[in-house]
């Protein structure tokens, strides 16, 4: 699988991730949400700034760690201990101080030749799919969660 990942422009987070600052993503939430426990080290994140409509930026998954049940001590360990690869601002510590984290390193950071993208009303800001193209203007697929889903 493949992953369309927003990054907030306020926080500034794809600026981060290119200049090598951020080589870390959190994604957290109170139960098991997109992308706990459904992306894999190898896999390719594909990185888009909240706003725009330009998919410029890719990278490989180096590892990836899925946290549940956390006590709120647990949270602010864990987030703390990868502070350097996350770089994260106190108001982003404490928007994802969340008892179910998912923490998504990653490495060969690319620019690539923008793609633009085809956003649909039903996506969040974590997207699995077979292949970029099917969020794509001109190749996009209608988006549904079926990739989502955790394998039996």
């Amino acid at each position: 699988m493949i992953y369309l990942v927003y990054c907030d422009d306020k926080e500034k987070v794809l600026e981060k991730i290119l200049s090598g600052e951020k080589t870390m993503i959190v994604r957290g939430a109170a139960g098991r949400k997109i992308p706990h426990s459904r992306v894999f080290e190898g896999e390719t994140l594909y990185f888009i700034k909240k706003g725009t409509k330009d998919i410029a930026t890719k990278a490989r998954v180096k590892s990836v760690q899925n946290f549940v049940k956390l006590t709120d001590e647990e949270i602010t360990t864990r987030l703390e201990e990868h502070q350097d690869k996350l770089a994260l601002s106190d108001k982003q510590k404490t928007r994802w101080h969340k008892k179910c984290l998912c923490l998504v390193e990653f490495e060969a950071v690319e620019a690539i030749s923008p793609l633009e993208f085809e956003r649909q009303g039903n996506m969040d800001d974590w997207l699995i799919l077979e292949k970029i193209e099917d969020v794509v203007v001109g190749t996009s697929v209608p988006y549904d969660y079926k990739n989502a889903k955790f394998k039996s």
